[in-house]
């Protein structure tokens, strides 16, 4: 008998994977939890964004085998721009897909492969440009699931399942950590930006990227556990609708929904019900809080400060 020669065309190239975890003064337990599920299946960097004793944190970081980097930071530069070094990083390392990641996420087994099986299912499938996918994420604090939302609509816009699955879903937004992003979209799309700072940075880029005619999805085949926010004992809060942040993220949070407002790829359906939200959730704040001196000025600043966003 014969045997076939075999040739590169018969070996499958590996999927090369990296992970970007972006920290700023972690809680070290979550965090080398998340870390030590990584380095199971993929590379990884960590940015710090100007952490307290980062140097002994590191300790700690380095003993894992796939950690490729550590990037540290000598102040906080925000979010985004972290966000945005990884990113670059794994482009010019040759990458193919690029997972990002906040400090205190957490996965479910075999997170990295679920992921790409879902995005290569999904572009099989339905033979479109996906720009990123997420997985299913639940509150760890209240089991809650989050859906994944679509903001064209008024009625039904929540967990509309791809034509051909009953596990991958049709999404306007995913929030960045836990994300796959197919590093060879992007050039076109653009990077994160950067003077957004912290919130609102994933909402801006999956608009721009469904501006640009590409699709986002969302999977049941993955699960991240993360909560969003802070703990608080409001109904609203405890039942998703509302994140609860302290008076300085408060600013970041209105000045950029504000700027988001008068962005033209900014979906209507989004416009509308997030102006009712923040209009209750400011209200609230108002009415409620024993700092309510502190979030009237970050709310009034970040309304004024909106204007002078490019």
């Amino acid at each position: 008998m014969t045997h076939k020669e075999t040739t590169d065309a018969d070996v499958a190239t590996p999927v090369r994977t990296c992970a970007v975890v972006v920290t700023y003064n972690p809680d070290i337990t979550p965090l080398l939890t998340l870390l030590n599920q990584l380095n199971k299946e993929t590379d990884f960097i960590v940015i710090d964004n100007g952490s307290l004793g980062i140097e002994s944190l590191a300790e700690s970081i380095v003993v894992y085998s796939r950690c490729i980097e550590i990037i540290k930071l000598s102040e906080n530069e925000g979010l985004a721009k972290a966000l945005n070094r990884g990113i670059n990083w794994a482009i010019e390392n040759k990458y193919q897909y690029l997972f990002l990641f906040d400090q205190d996420s957490s996965l479910c087994n075999l997170f990295i492969s679920r992921m790409i099986s879902a995005y290569e299912d999904i572009v099989q499938q339905s033979k479109i440009r996906l720009a990123a996918i997420g997985p299913r994420i639940i509150n760890p604090q209240s089991t809650r699931q989050t859906p994944f939302k679509l903001f064209n609509r008024l009625l039904f816009r929540s967990d509309q399942v791809f034509a051909n699955s009953k596990n991958h879903f049709k999404a306007d937004f995913l929030i960045t950590s836990g994300s796959l992003f197919p590093l060879k979209y992007i050039n076109e799309i653009g990077l994160m930006k950067e003077n957004y700072f912290i919130d609102n940075v994933d909402l801006e880029w999956c608009f721009r990227a469904k501006s640009k005619g590409f699709d986002l999805a969302g999977t049941n085949d993955a699960v991240l556990y993360h909560a969003i926010g802070e703990r608080s004992l409001h109904p609203l809060v405890r039942a998703g609708i509302m994140a609860q942040h302290n008076p300085s993220r408060t600013y970041y949070s209105s000045r950029n929904r504000v700027h988001l407002y008068g962005v033209a790829y900014a979906p209507w359906g989004w416009k509308y019900r997030d102006l009712i939200r923040f209009t209750i959730k400011a209200i609230w704040l108002l009415l409620t809080s024993p700092e309510r001196k502190q979030y009237w000025l970050s709310i009034r600043s970040g309304i004024k400060d909106a204007k002078s966003l490019s």
